[in-house]
């Protein structure tokens, strides 16, 4: 007892857990990238990364790329969500079209999609709007599926207390279904998040459209590895500010209904 006291009271803080395993594994990097022991030329050091890092911010043209994926991702991922909410909730009423296709939805949520830009690309043309859409493609089936599964877990006494106020469908959606299943839904928000993003700097890298996937693109044809992988960070840094918006969102939510 008295040694499992100890141990609780010597527990290291998760955040500064997190921070030294990273910084482990950086300077692990370090060590083998200077030491030979990897290819410094492919996988360079750390130290040089930092300088690519800064060097990407002098040389300008950073700001707009990370906008413009930020804004394009924030535009897949709104539009998923709006098609993937309303799917799951079909998909929940009409009992017969989800078991017919719910599999359906967990074979696209596993496919790779973005192989599709060919066809988004003489739809939509070389522009902003074919990576919304293959963004959007990516992430709605991982929202359609959690928002089923949410609406699905509703306690029916929920419901039946709705029953027994008089509430209107709409009424009992809008107060019991879609509170109840906002913990379901917003975990395949973040799930589909990372889709829309992986969809969209990957169409960007592709097809020269703007933002971080063609920066990247463009610092890997000259072979600036530093740069390169400063560019990914960056990407990191635009996941990292979804997880953050959809977690004080999901918060105000609960908060408010």
């Amino acid at each position: 007892m008295a040694s499992t006291t100890a141990s609780t009271r010597f527990a290291l803080p998760p955040l500064l857990i997190r921070f030294l395993v990273i910084a482990g594994l950086v300077g692990l990097w370090e060590i083998a990238s200077n030491s030979g022991w990897v290819n410094a030329f492919t996988a360079p050091a750390p130290s040089s990364v930092w300088k690519g890092f800064v060097k990407i911010l002098a040389e300008g043209g950073l700001g707009e790329a990370m906008v413009l994926t930020f804004t394009t991702a924030l535009l897949a991922a709104t539009l998923g969500a709006v098609v993937g909410i309303a799917s799951g909730y079909m998909l929940h009423i009409w009992k017969a079209a989800g078991e017919a296709y719910t599999s359906w939805l967990a074979a696209l949520a596993s496919a790779p999609l973005v192989l599709l830009y060919p066809l988004f690309l003489v739809i939509f043309g070389r522009n902003m709007w074919t990576v919304v859409a293959m963004g959007a493609i990516g992430c709605t089936p991982p929202i359609a599926l959690k928002a089923k599964e949410g609406l699905d877990g509703v306690k029916p006494v929920l419901l039946n207390v709705g029953r027994t106020f008089n509430l209107t469908p709409k009424q009992q959606f809008w107060m019991i279904m879609f509170p109840a299943s906002l913990p379901s839904i917003f975990t395949g928000i973040r799930i589909g998040l990372l889709f829309a993003i992986i969809n969209v700097v990957g169409v960007e890298f592709l097809v020269n459209v703007g933002g971080l996937g063609q920066l990247i693109a463009h610092l890997g044809d000259r072979f600036d590895y530093p740069q390169m992988y400063a560019g990914i960070f960056f990407v990191i840094l635009v996941s990292v500010a979804f997880f953050w918006i959809t977690e004080k969102l999901e918060k105000w939510l609960l908060s408010n209904t």
